[in-house]
């Protein structure tokens, strides 16, 4: 029973597919290098995006040739947009490393002020 309600018939892969290539077409956005607020993209979304990939991949690797067109065409969008979000992820990764650091200089800034602070009350 349980291996019967875990087969994905065409439309299943179909409705996935789309719902991946949607998901994927939003990520692209919210990735690109114009957005410079890469921080605004919290870690559960690049989580589910990771997940959202696998549950293609698992399609895509049922696809046969005989799949209906409309598969097809689905798995190709898909593969071109793995295409782009191989091109944006260096980038993204540059600005996160960059934010990454400009929030240790700013709690290391926090620190140094809590420490004057707790000095100057001392002091008076």
């Amino acid at each position: 029973m349980g291996m019967l309600s875990q087969m994905q018939t065409p439309d299943d892969d179909l409705a996935t597919m789309r719902a991946v290539n949607k998901n994927l077409k939003s990520a692209l956005v919210r990735l690109r290098p114009e957005r410079q607020n890469c921080s605004a993209i919290k870690a559960p979304e690049l989580s589910d995006l990771r997940s959202t990939i696998r549950q293609a991949a698992d399609c895509v690797r049922g696809i046969s040739p005989q799949s209906v067109p409309e598969l097809k065409n689905e798995s190709l969008e898909y593969r071109s947009n793995l295409e782009q979000l191989k091109q944006l992820l260096p980038d993204f990764q540059v600005r996160l490393l960059a934010e990454k650091s400009r929030l240790e200089v700013a709690k290391s800034h926090v620190a140094a002020a809590a420490g004057w602070a707790g000095a100057s009350t001392r002091t008076f």
